[in-house]
């Protein structure tokens, strides 16, 4: 588990240290006090990267040219410094360059108000629901993503030129095909592993009337390269690469209908969760370690059998920050409350 936090210049934070405990941590207080702030620093510290954005420069508190976190995970001190200019990522005091077993240490799930987009938003945000799990799960993931955008941006700034040079195009071509190819094996075989856990859990949450199914739609076909070349002309026409992982799709669908069309606010609500509480079985099957849950002030926004559903249904081995304005809701006094 997670058995403090340091934070730096980190959002609101000159400098904020806290302990954690096992179970259920409620950090509590009003807004603007950098409750959601603490979650990101945690999941930045322990996944290099964000919850709430792509990137981490927004992160810096303003005036400021970098951030620092630190804190004690599973037994081992982890430090990460980030500026503009430089990254630096330590174990145990000893500066990283291959992440791998600093990013195998702790998986970590996100719960957020916002989690509705996964439903009714851009596929874009379903893509870095997959992108987050992958990164965790498989180590070949982060390094085929990183590999497939790099390719990616410099086929289409290629494109956009006055006058693409072929050469160059099959250039990047090939790196865009292998990065791409891998990516797509990965993630279908993810959603394959999170189908069964969405669908259980939107049926404990739901209280069993509602039916999941969650289905992966490539962006491109199997022969990645057949269908590129098929695809050269239209690529011509608009100046970009029109199929591929980037425009990958996750299906959402509730008692058969799609989920953004057709299903309620609590349905969807209900199915975002379920995708969340999915990711949490999965790392827990995966590793036979319980993930670090991320819980920022939901419960609000549920109705009282959604809940306590919830509750109920988070993995009880698990280590659990959560975010609330008071704690009124809660019932009993289990829980170490952290009060900011």
């Amino acid at each position: 588990m997670l058995r403090d936090l340091q934070l730096r210049n980190f959002r609101c934070f000159e400098s904020k240290a806290v302990e954690f405990g096992p179970g259920f941590n409620f950090i509590v207080g009003p807004n603007g006090r950098g409750k959601t702030s603490m979650l990101e620093g945690a999941c930045v510290l322990l996944r290099l990267q964000s919850q709430r954005s792509t990137s981490l420069a927004p992160a810096i508190r303003i005036g400021e040219r970098s951030f620092v976190l630190s804190g004690q995970a599973g037994g081992h001190l982890l430090q990460f410094y980030y500026s503009a200019l430089r990254r630096k990522v330590a174990f145990d005091g000893i500066e990283q360059r291959d992440l791998a077993d600093y990013l195998q240490l702790i998986r970590v799930v996100s719960f957020a108000n916002h989690d509705l987009d996964l439903v009714r938003g851009p596929a874009e945000l379903r893509r870095r629901y997959l992108d987050f799990i992958g990164a965790q799960v498989e180590a070949r993931y982060r390094p085929a993503l990183r590999a497939y955008e790099r390719a990616l941006r410099s086929r289409n700034a290629l494109l956009k030129s006055t006058q693409p040079r072929p050469r160059e195009l099959v250039a990047y071509t090939e790196p865009l095909l292998r990065a791409g190819s891998l990516l797509r094996e990965l993630r279908a075989k993810i959603v394959r592993r999170l189908a069964p856990w969405a669908a259980e859990s939107q049926r404990a949450i739901g209280g069993g009337t509602e039916t999941l199914a969650i289905e992966y739609a490539a962006g491109c076909e199997e022969d990645f390269g057949a269908h590129l070349k098929r695809a050269r002309p239209e690529e011509e026409r608009l100046r970009l690469t029109t199929v591929g992982p980037h425009r990958d799709e996750l299906d959402l669908l509730v008692d058969g209908q799609p989920a953004a069309q057709f299903a309620s606010e609590g349905q969807q609500r209900t199915l975002a969760l379920a995708l969340k509480l999915a990711q949490a079985r999965l790392f827990l099957d995966e590793s036979g370690a319980p993930p670090l849950l991320l819980v920022d002030d939901i419960f609000g926004e549920l109705d009282g059998i959604r809940r306590n559903a919830l509750l109920a249904h988070l993995p009880n081995e698990s280590q659990k920050l959560v975010t609330a304005t008071s704690l009124d809701w809660r019932e009993g006094s289990w829980g170490n409350p952290i009060l900011l």
